[in-house]
């Protein structure tokens, strides 16, 4: 069990096999809702994006999607253990046989996989491989799940590796996914960037704005939140 925001919310996550990172608690800060928003996360794992949204937005529902089962039982767990149970729902099935209907999200998150199938060493443990390399779903699975689940002026927002960013751009794009703001997250001030954030707007016009970068961790940490 870890906590976060100050403790005021309690995560079940594994002993062993995959644990997530800071990556989603930036991602949970950096995607635009508004109140009453309908939000999807993709790959959900423990829950943990939907969690920390429901906590500090004025969503209306959150729905999780998650192909492993294990995990997909953690994310019901921390739904309940944190008073989520009737506004947040985890759906254990595959975003390449989307289950949900189309077009009734407002919001897509994602935390994806940064590496492709075969690149790299493969992790033995197969729940931190399907959480790191492209196994179970790529880029362009999850840009295609995602404009099905997006209504009209619907947003997509996902944290990815930095030295992808024009793959995940131009993906965006065949998807009619227009970028609409970036930001990049360096290890420090003197270091390239690693990661990237990028929102989409479904059907949208052209014109991105770059936001400032984030250094290290931002405001977050795993201990004590923001």
């Amino acid at each position: 069990m870890d906590c976060l925001l100050d403790g005021r919310l309690s995560v079940i996550q594994s002993t062993r096999g995959y644990r997530f990172s800071v990556d989603p608690l930036l991602l949970s800060e950096f995607v635009t809702t508004r109140p009453g928003d309908v939000v999807v996360d993709l790959g959900t794992g423990c829950g943990i994006i939907l969690l920390i949204l429901l906590y500090t937005r004025n969503i209306n529902r959150a729905f999780g999607l998650e192909i492993q089962e294990e995990l997909a039982g953690q994310a019901a767990r921390n739904a309940a253990i944190n008073g989520f149970k009737d506004r947040m729902h985890v759906i254990m099935g595959d975003l390449r046989q989307m289950p949900m209907k189309k077009g009734w999200a407002d919001v897509v998150v994602c935390n994806p996989p940064y590496r492709p199938r075969m690149s790299g060493r493969i992790n033995p443990d197969l729940r931190r491989a399907i959480a790191r390399h492209e196994m179970m779903a790529s880029l362009e699975d999850i840009l295609r799940a995602s404009a099905h689940l997006l209504g009209k002026k619907g947003r997509v927002a996902l944290i990815y590796s930095a030295s992808r960013l024009g793959d995940l751009l131009s993906t965006m794009k065949r998807h009619n996914l227009e970028p609409k703001r970036l930001q990049l997250i360096h290890p420090s001030s003197c270091s390239d960037a690693k990661l990237a954030m990028v929102e989409a707007l479904f059907a949208g016009k052209p014109g991105l704005t770059v936001m400032p970068p984030i250094i290290s961790q931002g405001r977050f940490s795993i201990e004590g939140g923001p």
